[in-house]
């Protein structure tokens, strides 16, 4: 499904005229001049985001890298950052989107709600956030290649 989505955005060729490469470029044109380690926080924080609404990894790989890996070039911060920071998103986020299905089984096998379940796991989950973005701020300030 990922993969059809990108060809319906016209492909990832950079030199093709396409939807994608629009979107690419509009949103490099936004970011340019800012400090790497704000940019790289943003694909951290981003990453998060879109871990609520796609919770399949792969599919959040296939969906989001092909932008993300270009724009890290855009934007003056190195590939393996942009990994980094979706595989932080990805991670910390799956034990507290109410979509994940591992999720979900686990908590209704143990009989508990989402909401009981959200109360108790969201300082877990702020930590986890805040440990996030130090792991991405000393990428950035070691140059992680």
């Amino acid at each position: 499904m990922a993969k059809r989505i990108i060809l319906v955005l016209g492909g990832s060729e950079p030199n093709t005229p396409s939807a994608f490469n629009t979107i690419l470029y509009g949103i490099g044109n936004a970011l340019e001049g800012i400090p790497s380690f704000i940019a790289a926080w943003g694909m951290y924080v981003f990453q998060s985001l879109f871990n609520l609404v796609i919770t399949s990894n792969s599919g959040q790989a296939a969906l989001t890298m092909p932008i993300m890996a270009p724009l890290s070039d855009i934007v003056g911060v190195s590939r393996q950052i942009a990994v980094l920071c979706y595989q932080l998103g990805a991670g910390f986020v799956d034990a507290f989107t109410p979509v994940f299905a591992s999720l979900i089984g686990v908590l209704g096998v143990v009989r508990i709600e989402w909401n009981k379940w959200a109360r108790f796991q969201i300082k877990m989950q702020g930590y986890l956030f805040v440990l996030g973005s130090i792991i991405a701020f000393i990428a950035i300030a070691i140059n992680f290649q």
